[in-house]
């Protein structure tokens, strides 16, 4: 198969049980994802492996508390651009910022949605001020702190 060819593999009730228990804890070992799905260890490998190869599974992240490490700040940042025929340069940039976790090319009044952590309203002002408003194509911000997360989950597939 040629690198950029399509993987074509069907997921069925099996694939999704896998995909459930591997998103409620991605550290669960394979061994013991094929005792609750009631398939081998090499089954599960096989399809997980599939499921990476199709792109369902992306990764494996760790969801870090940043405010036990002194980052107490979490704000999300509606962004309006010159041009939205600018998005994909000023995302490029925008990449470049580690403080923004995450970022979205959205519909309505702003062009682009971003998640940002800092440590303070002190980084985060210099994050807006030094970083954010002097990429080229960003007219202007809004600003909006999260007072807490109340949700943080991924969707469940049954």
């Amino acid at each position: 198969m040629l690198e950029n060819e399509p993987f074509h593999y069907e997921i069925d009730s099996t694939d999704r049980k896998i995909l459930s228990l591997l998103i409620e804890d991605a550290n669960l070992p394979f061994t013991e994802i094929a005792k609750r799905v009631f398939v081998s260890d090499g089954t599960v490998h096989g399809r997980v492996r599939k499921l990476r190869q199709m792109g369902i599974i992306r990764g494996a992240t760790l969801d870090v508390d940043y405010s036990r490490l002194g980052w107490d700040i979490t704000a999300f940042l509606g962004i309006y651009l010159d041009k939205s025929a600018l998005y994909e340069t000023v995302a490029k940039d925008l990449q470049n910022i580690p403080e923004i976790t995450n970022m979205h090319y959205t519909t309505g009044v702003y062009s682009i949605f971003a998640k940002i952590v800092c440590r303070d309203t002190r980084h985060l002002r210099e994050v807006l001020h030094d970083k954010i408003q002097k990429v080229a194509g960003i007219q202007r911000t809004e600003t909006f702190i999260s007072l807490e997360e109340s949700v943080n989950r991924a969707v469940a597939l049954e």
